[in-house]
């Protein structure tokens, strides 16, 4: 099978994706040591940036929906009724709210709250205001424009007046704020058991020995503090439980575990913050005098033997500093990040540090799913865009030959009649064209559409996953890094210019019409 298509870039998917020409779904050859494996578009790895595995000498890990895929379903849900119970006991909301429910499967990422009016708003790369809704009721387009469409002052959409829905955590608050503010329409003057939580991966822990055993050392950096990281990693790792107490075996998965990271900021090496070696037993902190001397880290040998009971290996706070020395990292660039906070995880650490990235978006597998099944729809769009331009060229064309053309000219008779045809045309594949968008983009989601798209344009969550300073490679989950070789060179597919992407559009019997 040709490979070529194996890292396909996500602005390439509208043309061509990885298939084998059957109408099955595509798929790409494992790059594994597992031969003749075959990898699920959902599950494959996409790349902004090349990066060849060979040059990276640690892989670095976030926790809280990077390696613990919680369950939005109970897990969110249980963040929502915690804040609903805050609202009404600590400031005084009606005791109604305490009735409300979560519907975990409305909000997406990559929205944006406007603060001030209600609404919540979907915008493109470059910022224009795509979809929006007053809670839960769409705005219409004469409301959209008049409130957004001002192109002579360009909105920023920042803080504090917008808040940024980029992280899975927020998508119950985002709900909540859209209940409210339709409580507060309609209700002027009143506002001033045992359950999962976490996804099991049986993955996990053969990809943490698949890099370990490759020669690479592993670390795990989160804002989660010991106690709870501990919990969940138990969890994670199947590490077993004895007389209700763990014995820590997760930790022989990693030379360095940081809790309470604090990022963004650790990884500013002025914040200087103050490192703790933290005792897994009672969760105490013991003073390593800011990072000197280092407790230094066993080599490869040593990190792999069954008896390693994690000594030196789980710190608080400190700085990317201390990490640096503690993985014995001679360069930036040789550390790949992993992590699912665009801000919080991918930029700062690309952009501060020059290191590599892989953001992690669970919701890419079923949106490239959909895509895949949606292929003959979306050229079927293409389509119509291409129909409603050439009819609209020949409309200004015949109504440019009204306002020039001598009367008396024996053409001049038929032009009426002509314009009239391709009016009535334009409005039928104009509406043709409309309606089918509109039921591509309920396909992916009945409010929001497709997470990546706005109409033709990028999404801006899209964008901030696309741009290279920001994520080298992206994929759904975690566990896909086990499906091809810790030594793979991921190679970003080639960048088209709008008359470049028109020609390797055509199929070859478009040419040779």
């Amino acid at each position: 099978m040709d490979k070529s298509h194996e890292i396909g870039a996500q602005d390439q998917i509208p043309v061509h994706l990885p298939g084998n020409g059957s109408g099955e779904d595509p798929c790409i050859w494992s790059s594994s040591p597992e031969p003749e494996q075959k990898i699920e578009i959902g599950k494959q790895i996409f790349c902004n940036r090349s990066l060849n595995m060979k040059n990276i000498v640690a892989v670095g890990f976030d926790m809280d929906y990077t390696l613990a895929q919680y369950k939005p379903e109970t897990f969110e849900t249980l963040a929502y009724q915690g804040t609903v119970k805050k609202l009404v006991s600590d400031l005084g909301y009606p005791k109604e709210l305490l009735k409300w429910s979560f519907d975990w499967k409305y909000m997406v990422r990559g929205l944006v709250l406007d603060k001030n009016r209600g609404n919540i708003l979907k915008m493109d790369r470059h910022k224009y205001v795509k979809v929006a809704y007053h809670g839960f009721k769409e705005l219409s387009k004469e409301d959209k424009v008049g409130t957004y469409g001002n192109t002579l002052v360009r909105n920023s959409f920042d803080e504090p007046d917008y808040a940024l829905i980029d992280t899975l955590f927020s998508l119950a608050e985002a709900y909540l704020f859209a209940q409210l503010v339709d409580f507060k329409d309609s209700h002027p003057g009143e506002i001033l058991g045992h359950v999962e939580y976490i996804n099991e991966d049986p993955s996990i822990v053969p990809i943490l020995q698949m890099l370990r055993a490759s020669g690479r050392a592993v670390f795990l950096v989160t804002n989660s503090l010991w106690d709870y990281t501990n919990i969940v990693m138990n969890f994670l790792c199947g590490s077993p439980v004895v007389d209700g107490r763990t014995n820590f075996g997760w930790l022989r998965y990693f030379d360095v575990v940081i809790t309470g990271s604090a990022k963004p900021s650790f990884f500013d090496e002025e914040n200087r913050a103050n490192l703790f070696e933290v005792e897994p037993e009672t969760g105490m902190l013991i003073n390593t005098d800011n990072g000197s001397p280092m407790p230094q880290v066993g080599d490869i040998a040593a990190r792999l033997l069954p008896e390693d009971k994690g000594a030196h290996k789980v710190f608080q706070g400190g700085s990317v500093g201390h990490l640096h020395k503690l993985l014995s990292v001679a360069s930036s660039p040789q550390v790949l990040y992993v992590g699912d906070h665009i801000y919080g995880d991918i930029l700062r650490s690309k952009k501060v540090l020059g290191w590599r990235t892989m953001l992690v978006v669970p919701e890419l597998e079923k949106e490239v799913k959909l895509l895949w099944e949606s292929r003959n729809t979306r050229k079927e769009l293409q389509f119509l865009r291409s129909e409603r331009d050439r009819i609209e060229d020949e409309i200004h064309h015949l109504k440019w030959a009204l306002k020039s053309k001598n009367p008396n000219d024996n053409a001049y008779p038929k032009i009426p009649s002509e314009l009239d045809k391709f009016e009535l045309e334009g409005e039928k594949v104009r509406s043709n064209h409309q309606e089918t968008q509109r039921k591509l983009h309920q396909r992916f989601h009945e409010v929001w559409g497709q997470l990546m798209k706005t109409g033709y344009q990028n999404s801006r969550f899209a964008h901030q996953v696309k741009v290279e300073r920001f994520a080298c490679l992206y994929t759904s989950h975690v566990s896909n890094l086990g499906l091809y070789s810790p030594d793979k060179y991921y190679r970003t597919s080639e960048d088209f210019m709008p008359h470049e992407f028109n020609i390797v559009a055509y199929e070859p019997r478009d040419m040779e019409a």
